[in-house]
């Protein structure tokens, strides 16, 4: 709720007007300066100051609510909250129903592992009518590394609803709804984002997903965690139009290898303080998310798709409400399929490491 803009809070248009003139746009901006600084910079008065942002605080701070409400307030707008769902049963089910609305969910893997087409068919069950489980609804695709492959799709959809897509025009009438980006550099990713809110609210947009996060920060983010986070503004931002538009956000991730030295400084990967001082080299081999602490912090869910002796798994490494489980699969005609819905449970650093081994 910080980023939120002061133009949408209601406050009287004169005192909101000075805000905008002043350059102060969002709750975050104007909460960040004193009732003093705010009476210098505005040249206005010290009681409309103080009105201006008990009301900007009271919008922004959400009220407190017991466990009680919150439980019967979640049944009760189950299907407003709502979720993605995969189609895939197992995976579904250990997520309480899929990728869920509102909250960023990630996919983290080493190249070639599946991560895009993961991203495809969501892509193709969010445009995919009601009246067939899907969303109904336009899907904004950021393709930062020039990977989507609308043929691909349609490819999909053919294999996995070929009722659908043998009506006439049904097929082209699905791809339309899917709005691809593909910003050039960080930069130009940032000024688009401005452009994806608006579009987010006008155009009936049912899922956000950004391919990859890491490779807009090539050359900018280097192996090791950096003094300054790149991303720290567009983190909050993406954040925000998920718990605003109440939509899936759903972004890739790679990996880099983790280090002797930072195995130790991440306590939660190691077992006890015995394994980290007597035997460091048990992590040379292991992979990590990339973009560090920092960013894993905001996101809700991370799913890790990494490779065991050639098998493809899919686990759950972060989630509130779901346990550590993993999903063997292979890629199909229609995209990804699990060998098996009873997921395999996952213990420890297990969870957070990504495995690489025999990928094809």
């Amino acid at each position: 709720m910080a980023n939120k803009p002061i133009s949408e809070m209601g406050l009287p248009k004169s005192i909101a007007n000075v805000f905008a003139a002043r350059n102060i746009i969002t709750a975050k901006d104007a909460l960040s300066l004193s009732e003093f600084e705010l009476m210098e910079l505005l040249d206005v008065g010290f009681e409309e100051v103080m009105l201006a942002v008990a009301h900007i605080s009271e919008i922004t701070c959400p009220p407190y609510h017991t466990a009680m409400s919150l439980l019967e307030q979640r049944n009760q707008n189950e299907y407003l909250a709502g979720h993605l769902p995969t189609r895939l049963k197992g995976l579904d089910a250990a997520l309480c129903g899929g990728i869920p609305f509102g909250v960023v969910t990630e996919l983290v893997g080493p190249a070639g592992i599946g991560k895009t087409q993961f991203c495809l068919k969501l892509a193709l069950l969010a445009s995919l009518p009601t009246s067939y489980g899907g969303l109904g609804g336009r899907v904004i695709y950021v393709d930062v590394e020039s990977k989507f492959s609308s043929r691909r799709m349609i490819e999909m959809g053919f294999s996995s609803f070929p009722e659908i897509f043998h009506t006439e025009g049904l097929a082209q009438e699905m791809a339309g709804r899917v709005l691809v980006l593909r910003p050039a550099s960080l930069s130009e990713f940032t000024e688009s984002l401005q452009q994806i809110r608006v579009s987010l609210l006008q155009h009936h947009v049912k899922l956000l997903i950004i391919d990859s996060m890491a490779a807009l920060t090539s050359g900018e983010y280097g192996q090791g965690p950096p003094r300054h986070h790149p991303l720290g503004w567009h983190i909050s931002f993406i954040k925000s139009l998920a718990e605003c538009c109440r939509i899936p956000v759903v972004v890739t991730n790679q990996v880099r290898s983790q280090g002797r030295d930072e195995a130790s400084r991440y306590i939660f990967q190691v077992q006890s303080r015995t394994d980290t001082m007597e035997d460091p080299s048990k992590f040379d081999s292991h992979l990590v998310a990339a973009l560090g602490i920092h960013w894993a912090h905001a996101v809700s869910i991370r799913l890790v798709l990494e490779s065991r002796s050639g098998q493809r798994l899919i686990k759950i490494a972060k989630s509130s409400i779901s346990p550590s489980v993993g999903f063997f699969f292979n890629i199909t005609s229609s995209g990804i399929s699990l060998l098996s819905d009873e997921g395999v449970e996952m213990m420890g650093p297990e969870a957070n490491t990504v495995h690489c081994q025999g990928l094809i």
